[in-house]
């Protein structure tokens, strides 16, 4: 019974730590607030920022000091980050509820998808929204970016609980750090992350994108987030004739492959080992997945040409047709392996044919890479498998006494790590069909929209074959569902299951 106590009082202990840090946090979109003059609309945004950053304040320093700092090992601190994030998002929401006058679930949503990076919007003109609230929406997505217990140890906290706290949230997949020490590791992590999120935003302002526009977007690109300002996503600059939406594309897709790369290969690439953009085993699979993808895309539209939405070799101004073709198939390939979300065309479009289709569903379960932002299963554990599978096989053919173990990069990868993943790779199918049988059991839409919904919820995502317009008019337990869906996949599932188990609240 006194280890049940101890258990609760080290999780509320710290989740009061947190909600004081993003108390502060909901202080800063009234800078927008202000500069955009929304106080001539009564105050009402003022209060939308102000009350839940008040409520926050005062219930994490009630937490905080009333509950007392235990030990926390390895499953209390899966629990404090399953809880941290729930309760973040709880109170993240209130501004929506206050400002945008929408409903509590829909505005709970529309957070967790914003901290998850998932980009699943319930939201429609998203134009008209108060920029303070389309600042909050971007500012989510880039905490959740590197994790919202990530940036709680990079502002400061030193705890002797802080490797626990760190392990719970990051992949859990075994990566060398960068440097020695967690907080010289933390502190790499971060500037590397602000540094990319800077070049990002002055990039967008240099091809003529707003300020306003170009913040709220670069908070998204890094973070593989999706949310951005505009209804049409950054399709918006095609649409309304911006002189330079080419090179705001491709600015883009350079920020998606940032956020989607291991940033320990950022680090390394800084430190004058370029080589490791291509040497390791899950890099190699990552530019093999773009290319093989982008390549099958392209085939199909060029063989599909004369449905309209092709070139031809052979006709004038060709070489341009077949630029554009590739621009919009390398962002969408970009955007959905990487998890990020933005489009340019709608994946549901009659541009993108069946092949397409089928290839994004892929794209939306693999994600990127280890110690990136990206959602999805990972490409390593794919590669785990990939390698489990040739083991099996030569086991097959081997004698009885051979020995033989899974090695990526030369190295033996434990047994522990292959069943872990084997394990996630259960619940991760698991999930997305649950979701999916539920979505098609509420809901007028067929198989594939159905399963797309739950893997884009799951792989944190964002875009599926469900119309985006019609999100806001799902069944309110297939919102339920989602939510749950986008925690577990940016947590990766047995965090969140494990706060759903009642056992682990006794050790």
């Amino acid at each position: 019974m006194r280890k049940n106590f101890d258990t609760i009082h080290t999780i509320l202990h710290f989740t009061g730590l947190i909600l004081v840090i993003l108390g502060f946090l909901l202080l800063l979109p009234l800078i927008f607030v202000f500069l955009y003059r929304e106080p001539a609309d009564g105050l009402k945004t003022v209060y939308a920022f102000v009350i839940p950053s008040l409520a926050a304040l005062a219930l994490g320093f009630l937490l905080n000091r009333l509950f007392r700092e235990g030990h926390t090992y390895t499953l209390r601190a899966v629990l404090i980050c399953s809880v941290s994030w729930t309760v973040c998002s709880a109170v993240g929401a209130l501004p929506f509820v206050l400002g945008a006058g929408v409903n509590y679930l829909d505005a709970y949503f529309e957070t967790m998808s914003g901290f998850t990076t998932t980009g699943f919007t319930i939201f429609s003109n998203l134009d008209g929204m108060p920029a303070s609230l389309l600042f909050w929406r971007g500012l989510t997505q880039w905490l959740g970016g590197l994790g919202i217990l990530g940036f709680f140890l990079a502002t400061g906290f030193k705890g002797k609980n802080a490797h626990a706290l760190y392990s719970a949230e990051s992949h859990k997949i075994s990566v060398d750090r960068p440097v020695p020490g967690l907080y010289n590791t933390v502190k790499i992590l971060w500037s590397i992350y602000i540094g990319f999120t800077a070049v990002i935003f002055f990039g967008l302002l240099a091809a003529g994108m707003p300020a306003f526009e170009g913040l709220c977007h670069s908070l998204s690109v890094l973070a593989t987030g999706g949310f951005s300002p505009h209804d049409a996503s950054i399709g918006y600059y095609r649409l309304n004739g911006y002189s330079h939406y080419i090179l705001i594309e491709y600015i883009v897709i350079i920020g998606m492959f940032l956020g989607g790369i291991n940033f320990l290969v950022h680090y390394q690439v800084f430190t004058g080992r370029l080589s490791n953009l291509f040497r390791r085993a899950e890099m190699k699979y990552w530019w093999g997945i773009v290319a093989l993808a982008t390549g099958i895309i392209l085939l199909e539209i060029y063989f599909k040409s004369g449905r309209g939405n092709g070139y031809s070799l052979l006709a004038p101004g060709s070489w341009k047709g077949l630029e554009e073709n590739f621009r919009i198939t390398i962002f969408q390939v970009t955007s959905i392996l990487t998890t990020t979300g933005f489009i340019t065309r709608d994946i549901g479009s009659p541009f993108f044919g069946q092949t397409a289709r089928l290839l994004f569903l892929l794209l939306m379960f693999v994600g990127g890479c280890v110690g990136s932002t990206s959602g999805g299963f990972k490409i390593y554990r794919v590669v785990i498998l990939r390698h489990l599978l040739g083991r099996e096989m030569f086991r097959l053919r081997a004698p009885r006494e051979a020995i033989s173990t899974v090695v990526i990069d030369g190295t033996p990868v434990d047994i522990n790590e292959i069943q872990r993943v084997s394990g996630i790779f259960f619940a991760w199918i698991a999930l997305i069909l649950l979701g999916g049988i539920i979505t098609a059991l509420l809901s007028a839409y067929g198989s594939l929209a159905s399963i797309s919904g739950m893997l884009s919820a799951v792989s944190n995502i964002g875009p599926c074959y469900i119309p985006s317009a019609e999100i806001a008019q799902l069944n309110p337990l297939i919102k339920l569902v989602y939510i749950f869906g986008m925690l577990a996949g940016r947590l990766e599932i047995l965090p969140v299951l494990m706060m759903l188990n009642l056992r682990a609240w006794s050790y």
